[in-house]
């Protein structure tokens, strides 16, 4: 034990908390984060895949009861109802096909007298940020293809504003476009396919492969193990610098070194006498 007592001096005790905080937070923040995206991903991807072979069916089969749950994500439906005139909302921030986008959300009453929140599809803007002249969505009866979508949430300090002419959300949320509007939305919204009435550019599908994230999680998982083996390496060479320092105090005496062979010139002159 006491030679590790080294470890207790403030620079190894601080080196040796830093690599098993890093270690614990590789198995069980960073590597569950990336694992966990994994899988959400593959879920996501295999809702999409599925609905492609599925017929759509009426947006107020999947309303009813309960409302939509996250199985139903992404499912094809059909919504007949008008949108409701001088309502839309600004999604900023976006990003589709890696350029900036304006996304347009727009309220649209169902024939059933629900009203559901509608993505008309995306905007560029111009100059910068500004926000380009959008064009308002028909008025009177339309009937929509689109895919039903689960609200995005909220993340507080990014609240909506007014700007433009426009009420401005960082998220497509049902609940937080009500409380702007002043409507009762479902807590979902479609999201319109190509060629719609009202629609706008058409916000591609996610491509369907799982991407980065099960390498990343396998990294983080390496990197927890590869820490305390460092450390270990680290201990060990310390230990080992210190054996070598502390000999060499001691004085130990080094090894007697081997006389090199006496050649046969020397052998001969030892046996008859050098020459004078």
């Amino acid at each position: 034990m006491r030679r590790l007592t080294f470890l207790l001096r403030p620079g190894w005790l601080v080196l040796a908390l830093v690599v098993v905080g890093f270690a614990y937070a590789c198995f069980t923040v960073l590597a569950p984060w990336q694992l966990g995206k994994n899988t959400d991903t593959e879920e996501r991807n295999a809702r999409i895949s599925a609905s492609m072979a599925q017929d759509p069916v009426p947006v107020g089969d999947l309303l009813g009861g309960d409302g939509p749950t996250i199985d139903d994500e992404w499912r094809r439906v059909v919504a007949e109802g008008s949108y409701l005139p001088d309502s839309d909302v600004l999604v900023r921030l976006r990003s589709v096909e890696s350029k900036p986008a304006y996304e347009v959300l727009t309220p649209l009453a169902l024939n059933d007298g629900r009203t559901i929140l509608v993505n008309r599809g995306y905007v560029r803007p111009v100059q910068g940020t500004e926000v380009p002249e959008i064009p308002p969505a028909p008025t009177g009866p339309v009937t929509l293809d689109a895919r039903i979508r689960m609200s995005e949430g909220t993340v507080p300090g990014k609240d909506p504003f007014t700007d433009a002419g426009y009420q401005q959300v960082y998220f497509i949320d049902a609940p937080q476009v009500a409380s702007l509007t002043g409507l009762e939305l479902e807590d979902v919204y479609l999201q319109l396919d190509a060629d719609q009435p009202g629609g706008l550019g058409v916000v591609p599908l996610p491509q369907l492969d799982s991407g980065p994230y099960l390498s990343y999680g396998l990294q983080w998982l390496a990197f927890g193990i590869m820490a305390p083996l460092g450390l270990g390496y680290f201990v060990w060479a310390e230990l080992r610098e210190r054996r070598k320092a502390k000999a060499a105090a001691a004085g130990t005496p080094e090894a007697p070194v081997e006389p090199a062979p006496r050649t046969t010139a020397e052998k001969l002159a030892d046996r008859y006498g050098r020459p004078r």
